[in-house]
């Protein structure tokens, strides 16, 4: 993680090159474009790292976890079509770098994370960097059933299926949007909530994220 804040010409310049990156890779979504050109990526990693920051690849943040792909940020907030005000419930907050996109495209953020170390220091990191999202230390596979209903829910792990939970915290008209799969590979999924008990489900691309751990999960 940065200590010194410190965002020059060269880092905008670099989140320039990826928006447009992005952009050739099928992200479409104006709003997410603009949110990662604005979100500096490179306060999430150590100072040494600044020139891996940018480049469209999933990083080693420590306890086993990485930054995800830019690429996979903008794909996942893309599917959710996030209004602004949504109240969105974020399952594995990491480093905060997804928190911080969905911020900046307008959600209010409800984030849990299992791993104490990571929860530690990105709740006293993302506030430093004028990002105020509501934190919670847990086990995500879960949800937050204090803070639901949601508007959206993101899950930034592999899960082995859809826990029911997480679509009960989901208000009628909302998207859940989950990476299901084994270990080693997962399609991303939008359930989109139509009625009480009914879905709509569309299964798309392959990813692979490090795995959903808890109690309704791996």
């Amino acid at each position: 993680m940065a200590y010194k804040y410190i965002d020059n010409y060269r880092e905008q310049g670099a989140r320039k090159k990826l928006v447009e990156e992005l952009r050739k890779k099928g992200i479409e979504d104006e709003a997410v474009l603009k949110a990662i050109g604005k979100v500096t990526r490179h306060f999430f990693f150590d100072e040494t790292f600044w020139n891996q920051a940018y480049k469209d690849i999933a990083f080693p943040i420590g306890e086993g976890q990485t930054i995800s792909q830019p690429y996979t940020v903008a794909y996942q907030t893309e599917l959710l079509h996030i209004k602004k005000g949504d109240k969105v419930l974020e399952i594995g907050t990491g480093c905060g770098y997804q928190t911080c996109v969905l911020m900046e495209v307008g959600a209010k953020v409800y984030s849990i994370e299992r791993q104490e170390k990571l929860y530690e220091r990105t709740r006293l990191l993302l506030p430093r960097m004028g990002y105020k999202a509501n934190f919670f230390l847990g086990d995500g596979s879960k949800g937050i059933a204090s803070h639901a209903p949601y508007n959206k829910i993101i899950v930034t792990a592999g899960a082995p299926t859809v826990p029911e939970i997480l679509l009960s915290q989901l208000n009628i008209g909302g998207t859940l949007v989950i990476p299901v799969g084994d270990e080693n590979s997962q399609k991303m999924v939008t359930i989109l909530k139509t009625g009480e008990h009914d879905y709509e489900k569309h299964v798309l691309d392959t990813f692979r994220f490090v795995p959903l751990v808890g109690e309704r999960a791996w």
